[in-house]
C-alpha cells in the first residue's frame, strides 16, 4: 500500500504497472503515452515527476530539454528510474535537469545507508518506486 504524501506525483512508466494500485490516490497520477506527458502537467500541475527510463528510451532528452527551458516547468521535481548506472548518461541526465537517479539495485539493498530512501521519501513514498522496480 502506498502512503499518501501531499505532494502530486506524475509517473511515467509503462502500462504493465498496475493502476488499479494507485486508484485510490488522488495526487499520483500514471500515464504510459509519452505524447501525455504536457497535457498531464497542466491538468495534474505536479510537484514531482517520475520517468521510467527505459520507457521514455529516445524520448527522455526532449521531454527534459523542453521542461528546462520552459519557466512553467521550474518548481517540479525531477526524478529518472533506471534499471543500471551508467556515468555518461547519468551526467547528461543531470545535466538536462534530473534532480534525483534511482537505481533498481539502490531498492534492492538492505538501507545500511539510507541516504537514497530519505531522499526518495523526501519526495515521495519509496513504495510507490519499489513498485514500478517490481514490475519491469
Amino acid at each position: 500500500m502506498i502512503g499518501t504524501r501531499s505532494k502530486k506525483v506524475l509517473l511515467v512508466a509503462p502500462e504493465a504497472f498496475p493502476d488499479q494500485l494507485l486508484a485510490e490516490y488522488d495526487n499520483v497520477k500514471h500515464i504510459s503515452v509519452i505524447a501525455a506527458i504536457f497535457p498531464s502537467i497542466h491538468e495534474l500541475k505536479p510537484d514531482v515527476i517520475l520517468f521510467h527510463h527505459a520507457h521514455m528510451a529516445h524520448h527522455i532528452e526532449r521531454v527534459l530539454r523542453r521542461l528546462q527551458t520552459n519557466p512553467f516547468y521550474k518548481h517540479i521535481k525531477i526524478c529518472c528510474y533506471k534499471r543500471n548506472e551508467s556515468i555518461s548518461a547519468d551526467a547528461t541526465l543531470k545535466v538536462l535537469g534530473v534532480h534525483h537517479m534511482i537505481y533498481h539495485a539502490d531498492l534492492q539493498k538492505e538501507p545500511k545507508s539510507s541516504a537514497t530512501l530519505n531522499a526518495i521519501n523526501n519526495l515521495l513514498n519509496a513504495s510507490l518506486i519499489k513498485l514500478m522496480a517490481g514490475v519491469v
